[in-house]
């Protein structure tokens, strides 16, 4: 069997995705997911320019020899663009894969090590009282562990805060990244963000109890000093984790917070290969995992930093938010359901327009997450309805701090 066509489609119903769809010359198609948000077209051009043609005639079955080859042919390794460009790749071939042996993905990579995928969601607010709201309905949607984030007197725009007004002006609705030619322009202050968060989660506790996993994302805007100091103030709230709490490109400086605080860390939402991860899992300076399989390469690149990790009893904890696609969160899924070293997904639900375009077997009851037992990966890309929602640009934001200086978003 031979791969005879590699096509690549950037579609936006409620956001931007980019799309790879290969057909093989028995007529067998399998999808993988290539966005990377803000600078998808990136992406499509290097799928579009570069790997699709090299493609053509590949035996599809050959998974692995084809990852290393897009991977180390090009020479230039590693970087977002690249790896969510393999990535589309390898889903891809995996969805073949299993839709030809007539079994989910999750069954090829040696079947389910449970029933479920205990899964999170993001609640938040711009006051706590809009803030417990935004708990209750998560808890009434099923979720059994939650996020919180919360708006910061003083400045006018926090990430992952869904109620709050964007510097544009509208909501938020976890759809940071705002239409236009220019990324908006949002403020930051480290220290009243350090003062403010604790009594958040005291207050949250107070309200809700002690045995609610509650977890936090800093999204890398503290010094390790600082984010040492943050994970010791929320030690007596007994966090899930703390995730992104420093800046993941300096490794070392979790070797300052882990001195510091037990508060458990999670960390790698922006890392792209299994080598961003050496010294963090080898020193057991983080406890969860959070690549997402779009930026990482794919399904392959995913379960073999999870192998690694369980050495050191570090869990997975994906990264997965919607700008992940359907395609690249069914993936993860699979991977997830098939490691005995789990933890927890992220789980944002997506549009109804985008589960138009991708048409999923995906179930989420009682807090738990499954990938559905069709065969592949379990997401069939609706090209027409895809062709209705067409790409706009789109960036996120920014934060400079009150003198002006450019900081960590």
């Amino acid at each position: 069997m031979k791969i005879i066509a590699a096509d690549v489609f950037v579609t936006s119903p409620s956001r931007n995705f980019v799309t790879l769809r290969i057909t093989t010359e028995d007529g067998v198609t399998g999808i993988g997911d290539a966005t990377l948000n803000g600078r998808e077209l990136a992406v499509a051009a290097y799928l579009k320019e570069h790997v699709a043609q090299l493609l053509i005639g590949k035996d599809p079955h050959r998974i692995e020899d084809t990852w290393q080859f897009l991977y180390r042919s090009s020479y230039w390794r590693r970087g977002p663009v690249t790896m969510a460009a393999i990535a589309a790749v390898d889903m891809a071939l995996w969805d073949i894969k299993g839709k030809m042996a007539g079994m989910p993905v999750y069954q090829l990579l040696g079947g389910a090590s449970r029933n479920g995928l205990r899964a999170y969601g993001h609640a938040s607010g711009s006051d706590i009282p809009s803030l417990f709201d935004s708990v209750r309905e998560h808890l009434e949607l099923g979720y059994k562990s939650i996020r919180i984030q919360t708006a910061v007197p003083g400045i006018k725009a926090v990430y992952g805060v869904a109620a709050q007004a964007q510097a544009s002006g509208e909501r938020y609705d976890y759809e940071p990244a705002g239409r236009g030619n220019f990324p908006l322009e949002e403020d930051w202050d480290t220290r009243a963000y350090l003062r403010h968060l604790p009594t958040v989660f005291e207050a949250v506790r107070n309200e809700f109890g002690p045995e609610i996993p509650l977890l936090h994302d800093g999204h890398h805007r503290m010094t390790p000093i600082q984010a040492a100091k943050l994970g010791k103030a929320l030690e007596p709230y007994d966090l899930f984790w703390l995730e992104d709490c420093t800046p993941a490109e300096n490794q070392e400086g979790l070797r300052l917070v882990r001195q510091h605080t037990t508060t458990p860390l999670a960390i790698g939402e922006i890392f792209n290969t299994v080598w961003d991860y050496q010294t963090l899992i080898k020193e057991q300076l983080i406890d969860y995992v959070r690549a997402a399989s779009t930026h990482f390469g794919g399904i392959s690149p995913l379960k073999k930093v999870m192998d690694f990790a369980a050495q050191y009893q570090i869990k997975s904890g994906f990264h997965g938010p919607t700008d992940i696609s359907p395609v690249g969160f069914a993936a993860q899924l699979h991977v997830g359901l098939a490691i005995h070293n789990y933890g927890i997904q992220e789980y944002m639900q997506h549009s109804d327009k985008t589960n138009e375009v991708f048409q999923q077997s995906m179930t989420f009851k009682d807090g738990y997450l499954h990938p559905g037992d069709e065969p592949g990966i379990g997401v069939e890309f609706n090209e027409e309805a895809a062709a209705a929602f067409p790409y706009q640009q789109a960036y996120l934001p920014y934060n400079r701090l009150v003198d002006g200086t450019v900081h960590d978003w």
